[in-house]
């Protein structure tokens, strides 16, 4: 995340901005740097959904602390916070589902590669199950974040709501779909390693 003076001024200015909490400010910094905080996640985990969760968390972040104490750097705390993001999911990841030592022989075997496409499926149908069992506006709001990949600033003029809401709304449905699809994960790692 390389700045150089006009962009470390501008982000100061902003970040001045988000200290009084404008969003607009916010949003500004959200579209500026969301794709290097989600690529930082990303080549980490190597898995978009998660880079996604992370960098949201990394934005609700800025958020909170934007409006209480300064930031010298913001690039350098945007990538942090990613790299702790991730290691914190993973901490959080491995108290909750830890794979079998033999899962990697087993998926060898043309048999458990079946067996994990069934999983893969009812998995994905049971998430799609939860996604639509979340309250109207999470749902919606959650739909066009990752499915439509819309901004929270566009999220928030289709809606007619702010972009808080929005990013109210997003951790609110991405906390509930976390929680509910590590007890998904770690029944389904429990029930294939019988």
């Amino acid at each position: 995340m390389h700045q150089d003076r006009s962009d470390f001024a501008e982000d100061a200015e902003l970040l001045l901005k988000l200290s009084e909490g404008s969003k607009p400010a916010f949003d500004t910094l959200y579209n500026k740097y969301w794709k290097q905080v989600y690529n930082t996640a990303f080549k980490r985990l190597y898995d978009a959904e998660r880079a996604q969760d992370v960098a949201q968390d990394v934005f609700v972040q800025l958020w909170v602390r934007g409006t209480k104490s300064p930031i010298e750097n913001l690039p350098a705390y945007l990538m942090v916070s990613a790299r702790n993001g991730v290691f914190k999911l993973l901490e959080k990841e491995g108290k909750y589902a830890q794979l079998p030592d033999d899962t990697a022989n087993r998926l060898e075997d043309p048999l458990d590669r079946a067996d994990a496409a069934v999983l893969h499926e009812e998995f994905m149908n049971a998430f799609n199950q939860l996604v639509n069992s979340l309250p109207n506006q999470q749902r919606i709001i959650f739909k066009l974040r990752f499915e439509d990949d819309m901004s929270s600033q566009q999220i928030a003029d289709l809606l007619q709501i702010s972009p808080k809401t929005v990013r109210n709304q997003l951790g609110k449905a991405l906390s509930s779909l976390r929680d509910t699809l590590l007890l998904m994960n770690l029944l389904i790692i429990l029930y294939s390693s019988k």
